[in-house]
Formats: structure tokens, C-alpha cells, sequence
């Protein structure tokens, strides 16, 4: 292997050029809002010798640019999960992005199912993602060789439709460590992805199926994750954006209290109890026939709460507004509270956060908009837009998050997701709110709002109803409820049916270029003559 004959000077030059070139990139409109823990000269060390293009750059551009005239205007997109090309292709009509949602890639896309586990391999959403851009990169090449081969005056009245929507991924949990996150944030930049997210959820620890909460990691865990996304991003020079998902909200559980920040929403047994591991573990001994209901009454036994809500339950009025104004708005750990009670309460406080642990090692967690808040605006610096996850939505919970997070971080787009199974109406809704409720979330700047599973629940209601159909009136049905709307709807929407929408005439135009056979003068000439003959 021949040596490099560059010399030291020149080594040195070409760095600085670089180092030059990133500092000015993070320093334009689209990059300036975010705030990396790291030199611009620590990327550029990491940068390999030749640069890269990425059309993930042009795409996260113009999502970027949807979401912000959004955002000026009070509106909002409308999307909805999608794995399939065909579909993706449909939605070109009508949504300005499209979402690959990891739930639906564990039950669509592996070999073995499963639940929203995030158990599927790394590469699993990332692949849909190329999948579904190569194929609007298609539709967009055979629409446009197609466009050509009329006359301006024929043009005006075919399709014309942008097909490069804007993907939106799934990151999930960042699939392990940092590396790991680093690995799939690469193949997401690769695959043509505008945005993908991560999420502050602890990875195998989702307990959906016996009715426990979700468990997240510590602040400084999830900040982690979004670091090394942001660091490859800007390694590879992309202009990706990275959504910061925090799945705070109903959690039950923490996975470790390791950061200081958590501890103050970290639940203890504030009676000295044998351990809830032992209780359950004695409970399934007996052959108890529900954990859950002996997990219930444990928990009330052991009156289990915060620090600050031991303190309350023990001190008097006057200790307790002494202890909180001493606890102050800053970072204090468990161990600095302690302290701060024994100068001034003068009971003793029982309080053990290790008692009401689970099996796999969880600390019990409180969640409230608060705590949402603040590891949302930590996490907001490194990321470009915010979306608080919160599967039921509480109006109220909403409003609270949002407000408090655009008096720090004004003018941030944020996310929202709507879930399949949620009573609207059970829960207070009107038909009047379910109607308005896009139009009010985007008035709290809420500029992309999700449908994630409707791959699952209106693709699966859509298939046992058609199902149903095919079964009792056969090519009749199929003729009357199908196959006469979709020939009725002009320009034809059924791909089958439309030589131009299946790619036709661009394999024509592949063979015909190959033979020499374009002899004609540019669109309208002899191969437009010919498609229209």
C-alpha cells in the first residue's frame, strides 16, 4: 500500500478547510438552533476523505421548509403510517409526508412478528424507508419521461403529482448503545429518510400486555442517544432532521436513577415492607391466580410516593415550605434532599427506593407534565423538532406541555401522534372538539400530526371487509364495489389499468434509447406520436 505524500502542511490545510466549511454550515438559519456538546473539530477529524451527497439532505430540506410554513400559517400535515410503495404512492395525492412506523415494520416486514417491542433487527425500518424512496424516486422518473413524450398543450391535462414526499422514521429506542445508534442513523441517512426519531424508552422493558407502564432510561441516557444520532448526522454531513420523541408521559417505571435530574419523580416505600420482588416471588410460590392484583395492594401497603411527598406526609407546614425553598428550582439529588430534611424536619423520614423495584430491576417513576417539560426542553437543543408522546389526550395535559415548552423554546415545531383505540368521546370530546382537534393542536404549533397504525387497523378492516365481499358476490361485487369506481375516476387511479402508472412506456423508452430509436425532436415529437397513435 503506497504512502500518502501529502505533507504536514497540506494535512493541515485541508483540515482547517473542513473544520472551516462545518462551522459555517452550523452557524446557517436551518442549523443554528441547535446546540452540539461537541467541536466542529472533532467532526471533521472523523469525516472520511470523500465527501458525500445525500438526497436525505434535499428531503429533510423541504420537510423542513413544509413544516415551518406550517407552523406560520397555523396549519398542519396529516399522515399516516405506510410500508408499502403502492400505498406510499397513493398518499402522494393527498399527504405532504409519509411515516414508517417501527410497530408496523415488526408486524409487516420480519419473520417473526411480534408486538411494539422494538425486537426486530436494526436495519428493519431503515430498509422500508429505501424501499418505499426508491420507489418514489421511480414514479417520479417514469412520470416525468412520460410528461415529456406530449406537447406542452397535452400536459396540461395529465398527472403531475410530487411524488418525493418527505419519509419520516421510526428510530426507536437507538437499538442498544451508542454505537448501535450511530450504525442506524447512517443507514437512515443512506436510505433517503427527511426526519426519524428516538425515543427515551428502555429497550426490552415493555409491559403493554399486563397492563404495567412503559420504562424509561435516565435524562442522560436519552441524551446520549440524540448526541450520537446528531453526531453521525453531522459526520456525514446531512441536513437530516431528528425528531426528539420523550415517551415520558403514563411511565411506570425508570431503568436506572444513575442521573440526578430523575430523582425527584422517583417513587420509594415510605414503610419499612419486605421488597415487592420477595412479595411477588412468595405470591407465584402459593400459586397466587393475579400478580397484578397482589403487585396493587403491595403498592398501597408500602405508601409509595416521592421524596418531597414523604417530606410533606411528616413535616409540618412550616418544615415543608422551609425544606422546599432549601430544595430550590435547581438539581438536587436524593442524597442532597435527605440532608436538606434532617435540618429541618424534625421526624424522621422513611423513605427506600429500592424496595419497590420490579423483577428486571426498575425504579417506580412519576410521570407529570412537569418532568415531560424539562426533558423535553434538555433534549430540544439537539434535535429539530419535539413531540411529547401521550397516547391519551388529556386536553388539559396538552395544553400545559406545550405552553410551558414554547415559553423556553418559542416557535418550535412540534409532533403529535393519534392512537386507533382512544374514546374520543369517553374521555369528554365533543363531536365539535374531535373535528377541531387537529386545527386546535396546530394552534399550539403542533405543525405534523400522525396516524401511525393504520397499516394495521384500516388495512386489516379494509381487507376482512373486502374479504367478505369477494367471498358472497364474487366477480359482481368485485365489479360493482371496485373495479366500476376506480375505471370511473379520471385520470384512472388503478395502477393495473394505467400503462403510464406501471411503468410502460419508461421500459419503452430504456429499450428505444438502447436501439438508438429516439429520432424524434424532444416532447411531442415521433415517440409522443407513437404513445398517442
Amino acid at each position: 500500500m503506497p504512502k500518502l505524500t501529502q505533507t504536514i502542511e497540506d494535512e493541515q490545510a485541508a483540515f482547517n478547510a473542513v473544520v472551516k466549511e462545518i462551522k459555517d454550515w452550523w452557524a446557517s438559519p436551518k442549523q443554528s438552533h441547535i446546540t452540539r456538546p461537541y467541536s466542529a473539530e472533532r467532526i471533521a477529524s472523523l469525516r472520511g476523505p470523500l465527501p458525500q451527497r445525500y438526497a436525505s439532505s434535499d428531503m429533510a430540506l423541504k420537510l423542513w421548509n413544509q413544516l415551518n410554513e406550517h407552523r406560520k400559517n397555523g396549519t398542519f400535515e396529516m399522515t399516516f403510517g405506510v410500508t408499502d410503495p403502492i400505498i406510499a404512492s397513493q398518499m402522494a395525492k393527498f399527504q405532504q409526508t409519509l411515516y414508517v412506523s417501527g410497530a408496523l415494520c415488526g408486524f409487516s416486514e420480519v419473520s417473526e412478528p411480534g408486538m411494539d417491542c422494538c425486537d426486530y433487527p436494526m436495519d428493519t425500518v431503515p430498509k422500508v424507508v429505501d424501499k418505499v424512496f426508491k420507489s418514489q424516486m421511480w414514479h417520479s422518473q417514469r412520470q416525468s419521461h412520460y410528461r415529456m413524450l406530449a406537447s406542452k398543450e397535452e400536459r396540461a391535462d395529465l398527472e403531475n403529482w410530487d411524488y418525493l414526499t418527505p419519509i419520516v422514521a421510526d428510530g426507536d429506542m437507538g437499538f442498544g448503545g451508542l454505537t448501535s445508534t450511530v450504525k442506524m442513523t447512517k443507514l437512515f441517512v443512506e436510505a433517503g429518510v427527511a426526519m426519524f426519531h428516538l425515543d427515551d424508552l428502555a429497550i426490552g422493558k415493555k409491559k403493554f400486555t399486563v397492563g404495567q407502564g412503559r420504562t424509561i432510561v435516565p435524562t442522560s441516557e436519552y441524551l446520549d442517544r440524540l448526541t450520537s444520532a446528531r453526531m453521525q448526522i453531522d459526520i456525514m454531513g446531512a441536513e437530516t432532521l431528528l425528531l426528539c420523541r420523550c415517551d415520558t408521559d403514563h411511565s411506570e417505571f425508570i431503568a436506572d436513577v444513575i442521573d440526578a435530574r430523575d430523582h425527584k419523580y422517583v417513587q420509594g416505600a415510605t414503610i419499612p415492607v419486605t421488597s415487592l420482588r420477595e412479595t411477588l416471588k412468595e405470591a407465584a410460590k402459593r400459586g397466587s391466580p393475579n400478580l397484578l392484583a397482589v403487585r396493587k395492594e403491595w403498592i398501597a401497603s408500602a405508601k409509595i410516593c416521592t421524596y418531597d411527598e414523604a417530606v410533606e406526609a411528616v413535616a409540618s407546614e412550616i418544615e415543608y415550605k422551609d425544606y422546599i425553598s432549601k430544595v430550590g428550582s435547581g438539581i438536587k439529588s436524593l442524597k442532597e434532599r435527605e440532608t436538606i430534611a434532617k435540618e429541618v424536619v424534625s421526624k424522621d423520614i422513611f423513605f427506600d427506593w429500592d424496595l419497590p423495584r420490579s423483577r428486571e430491576g426498575q425504579y417506580l417513576y412519576r410521570s407529570c407534565v412537569t418532568g415531560i417539560v424539562e426533558r423535553s426542553i434538555l433534549a430540544a437543543p439537539l434535535g429539530d423538532v419535539t413531540w411529547a408522546r401521550m397516547d391519551a389526550p388529556n386536553w388539559n395535559d396538552l395544553v400545559e406541555f406545550h405552553t410551558k415548552f414554547s415559553k423556553v423554546i418559542p416557535d418550535r415545531n412540534f409532533a403529535f401522534g393519534y392512537t386507533g383505540d382512544y374514546d374520543y368521546t369517553k374521555a369528554g370530546f365533543s363531536q365539535e372538539a374531535i373535528r377541531t382537534f387537529p386545527s386546535d393542536l396546530a394552534k399550539m404549533g403542533i405543525t405534523w400530526q400522525v396516524q401511525p397504525i393504520w397499516a394495521l387497523q384500516g388495512l386489516n378492516f379494509g381487507t376482512e371487509k373486502f374479504a367478505k365481499l369477494w367471498r358472497e358476490r364474487g366477480i359482481e361485487g368485485y365489479i360493482a364495489e371496485v373495479q366500476t369506481p376506480a375505471l370511473a375516476v379520471k385520470p384512472i387511479t388503478d395502477g393495473f389499468e394505467k400503462p403510464s402508472y406501471s411503468g410502460s412506456y419508461l421500459c419503452d423508452a430504456f429499450w428505444d434509447t438502447v436501439a438508438v430509436r429516439d429520432v424524434g425532436e424532444g416532447a411531442g415529437g415521433e415517440i409522443g406520436e407513437k404513445r398517442i397513435r
